[in-house]
């Protein structure tokens, strides 16, 4: 069975732009899987944006604006389906920045957790969160310092704790140490769990 990791924690802390330096770094990791994206917030935000942002970042944003939606409980019940379904090797589940019932629905179809949190008073409510109330175990949480200028890794846990700066659409991030780490300990689990 594979493990579906939820990257979760407050609004605007960069958790989309994570989720595709993650995906970009366990890619190239030799004999990992594949990390298949579930966007799981309804913020117009899937997983083409930050290669959009890349090329053409009004056009993403016009794009992304278009297909905001609302986060309604139908739309949390199809997602929870997308997650509990999945049956791949990896999965990143990107939620929204609230701790609600439509993502407690949606994250206790998964297995694991990463905590990313700009404000890190906010991260132990999401911790708790995630590890009690949805029943995933937290293998990272992490400060994200936009205005830094290098990560920081303070234990590689798990927990693994640490700090990612600059989380910005556009940006590759797949080769910070922070996310390069992450992307091994995040393997490292998926192969245990095989």
């Amino acid at each position: 069975m594979g493990i579906k990791v939820v990257l979760a924690g407050p609004p605007h802390s960069g958790k989309s732009c994570l989720r595709e330096g993650l995906k970009q770094a366990i890619s190239r990791l030799q004999g990992a899987p594949y990390p298949y994206v579930i966007t799981a917030c309804p913020d117009g935000e899937g997983a083409w944006f930050s290669a959009a942002c890349q090329t053409a970042p009004e056009l993403a944003r016009r794009y992304k604006a278009a297909y905001k939606g609302s986060f309604s409980p139908e739309f949390a019940a199809t997602v929870a389906r997308w997650v509990e379904r999945c049956r791949l090797p990896l999965a990143l589940v990107d939620v929204g920045g609230r701790i609600s019932p439509e993502n407690k629905l949606i994250m206790s179809h998964a297995t694991h957790a990463v905590v990313l949190a700009g404000d890190m008073s906010l991260a132990p409510a999401w911790v708790e969160f995630c590890r009690d109330e949805c029943g995933l175990v937290v293998v990272a949480v992490l400060h994200s310092d936009y205005h830094g200028e290098a990560d920081r890794i303070e234990t590689l846990g798990p927990p693994m704790r640490g700090s990612v700066h600059y989380l910005e659409r556009g940006v590759d991030v797949s080769r910070r140490p922070v996310v390069t780490a992450l992307a091994e300990l995040i393997t490292r689990i998926q192969e245990e769990q095989s």
